[in-house]
């Protein structure tokens, strides 16, 4: 049969990503407390694609994620998959992102309930031309930040609070846990948030969260600090954004690092 996608064009053009995205598949990573945990993810596999050839060879993709079948994902394990994708796709560079729902058991501060929560995380994985690899760990957190002006507005009364989403983004050359990142993010925050509250929690939450005030570019500060502390961080990104209670619009702050 012709080999269409294997066709030479002239004066092409080389093409920086061509692959299949969103594609649905179980995997395992590890876990801190449990050692591996099952879950889904949503995959987006590329390559770049050379200017003389007129396509890639799209299933070949799912075949090499299929050969890694329901193995543990790991740093090591994705640079094996993006080597099998470059050659057997006679590309220069290859990609993968691996996005997956990360859960952990987290307990109320007062009654000790537990609930499980649900955590958005990323590995990323980059094979550039010259044979070099990148891994991107990315972790978004929710949590809770209470406005310092308006508690030194509202002394003895109250204060309003909003909701933070956080999003952490790091290149790393050695294990780095989820579970570590996410702690530097929740104790970076007013306040974490939990599945699970009860009354006498509540009151807990709230009155660690006055005690806490941290506008956005407070905890935007205090995460990248805790960031330059870790062993084998490189170029990290740390964003906050803030979804505001009293206002019609959101406030958010960044802070980035290149590595070197």
């Amino acid at each position: 049969m012709i080999d269409v996608q294997s066709q030479t064009i002239p004066n092409g053009k080389t093409i920086d990503q061509v692959g299949v995205a969103n594609v649905s598949y179980p995997i395992v990573v590890m876990d801190r407390k449990y050692g591996s945990q099952h879950t889904v993810a949503n995959i987006r596999m590329s390559v770049q694609l050379p200017r003389h050839f007129r396509g890639t060879h799209m299933s070949r993709f799912l075949e090499i994620l299929n050969g890694v079948g329901r193995s543990r994902i790991t740093p090591g394990k994705i640079k094996d998959m993006l080597i099998s994708i470059r050659e057997s796709l006679d590309a220069e560079a290859a990609y993968m992102a691996l996005e997956f729902p990360y859960f952990i058991d987290k307990a109320a501060p007062e009654s000790g309930m537990e609930g499980t929560r649900k955590y958005l995380c990323c590995f990323e994985g980059r094979l550039d031309e010259q044979g070099e690899t990148q891994f991107i760990l990315e972790v978004n957190v929710t949590v809770l930040n209470l406005c310092p002006c308006s508690r030194e507005l509202s002394i003895g009364k109250s204060a309003h609070n909003q909701r933070s989403s956080v999003k952490v983004r790091l290149e790393c050359n050695r294990l780095i846990w989820i579970e570590d990142i996410i702690e530097i993010v929740e104790s970076s925050a007013s306040s974490p948030v939990y599945t699970i509250l009860k009354r006498v929690d509540e009151k807990v939450v709230m009155d660690r969260a006055h005690d806490k005030p941290r506008f956005v570019e407070d905890i935007v500060r205090e995460i990248a600090g805790k960031l330059d502390s870790v062993e084998g961080v490189g170029h990290y990104r740390v964003e906050s954004e803030n979804y505001e209670s009293i206002h019609d619009h959101n406030v958010f702050a960044c802070i980035e690092k290149h590595a070197g």
